[in-house]
């Protein structure tokens, strides 16, 4: 129940990019992230901060995903939704993980 109140504070953004978002990921991410979605500076993803961006890809699409990937792939990845989001003054977390686990074909891993 705290995961689905925690969520529902991203999803009209999710919705807005993935009108069909599967809850049960969106669940999933949420309860990864756990207390991080408390801090409103941890909740949104930094686009214009390199450090950030290493961050999402080390920790989430290389630790969480397991991707193998090179970080070049990757990086441009992360780039790709930072565009796709670049209307969004504060890119949510949870709305920017589950678009880069959709990319990948990994939204099944986080149910």
């Amino acid at each position: 129940m705290v995961a689905a109140r925690r969520c529902n504070v991203t999803q009209p953004s999710l919705r807005k990019y993935a009108p069909h978002a599967n809850d049960a990921a969106i669940s999933g991410i949420v309860r990864h992230l756990g207390v991080a979605l408390k801090s409103k500076d941890a909740s949104f993803v930094a686009c214009n901060d390199k450090a950030e961006r290493d961050r999402v890809r080390d920790s989430f699409l290389k630790k969480k995903l397991g991707l193998a990937a090179n970080d070049g792939e990757l990086d441009r990845a992360i780039t790709d939704v930072c565009q796709m989001m670049h209307a969004e003054r504060d890119k949510p977390r949870v709305t920017f993980y589950y678009l880069l686990a959709e990319k990948y074909g990994k939204l099944s891993m986080l149910t």
